[in-house]
């Protein structure tokens, strides 16, 4: 896939299908005029989208942090899973009566929106794009396995090692990686709300990370000084990721 000079915005989501499926030039043509033809910006602790609400726009997350998240009646906030940069949304989406989740972001979001009919054309346009899209959603109910095995098995230390190293391989497939370093926009309040543990857990969790000479977190960037150590830390496996192309 050659994006030229032209990439934009589209850059990351043609990157993240490309990894899934080899794109065409004429695929990445249509993908990048899909994109482009609704683009929008919103700012950080904004909801896209709200549980309940009619599911029938599919969203391309172009740049910024949002999350999935569902919330219990006293307030307590779950997050489910992180959309970067790249991440289609909830691809056919519309097939459903309503959401059963929320996305809010936890950054400035630029987002591009398709509304129904846009995008089954693009769908429909190359079978490669079709498959790209639901090698997305295949890989993102992986996720979600995973995920659950995190917050039902794995220790503090564990949960939030293996969060960052997820972070680390989706965040490269999308070249948002600089060596071993990443933006990490977060709050400690976001971290401990996808790892199940409080914000005083979290905050002693992140410590002994440092402490053991595994990351080293400052000024919202994350840097990973030693991979190999926190995946074995993490018991982390990439392969749940499905990033590599078959």
């Amino acid at each position: 896939m050659n994006l030229g000079v032209d990439a934009g915005y589209e850059n990351a989501v043609l990157r993240r299908l490309d990894a899934a499926r080899r794109l065409s030039e004429a695929s990445v043509a249509a993908i990048r005029a899909a994109v482009r033809e609704k683009i929008l910006k919103t700012g950080p602790g904004e909801d896209l989208v709200c549980e309940g609400d009619r599911a029938e726009k599919i969203r391309f997350l172009l740049s910024g942090w949002a999350c999935r998240y569902k919330m219990l009646e006293d307030g307590r906030r779950q997050i489910v899973g992180f959309i970067l940069p790249g991440n289609i949304c909830d691809p056919f989406i519309y097939l459903l009566s309503m959401t059963d989740h929320s996305i809010g972001t936890l950054t400035q979001v630029v987002y591009s929106e398709l509304e129904r009919p846009h995008f089954e054309r693009l769908v429909a346009t190359d079978a490669t794009i079709a498959e790209a899209l639901y090698c997305e959603t295949l890989a993102e109910v992986s996720i979600q396995r995973e995920w659950t095995i995190n917050l039902g098995r794995r220790d503090a230390l564990e949960r939030v090692a293996h969060v960052i190293c997820e972070l680390f391989e989706r965040l490269s497939v999308v070249g948002l990686v600089d060596g071993n370093s990443f933006a990490f926009p977060m709050t400690q309040t976001d971290l401990a709300d996808a790892s199940g543990l409080s914000t005083v857990h979290l905050n002693r969790t992140l410590q002994e990370l440092r402490s053991s000479g595994l990351i080293t977190l400052r000024d919202r960037n994350l840097t990973i000084n030693d991979f190999q150590a926190l995946s074995a830390a993490a018991m982390f496996n990439p392969n749940y990721l499905h990033l590599n192309r078959k």
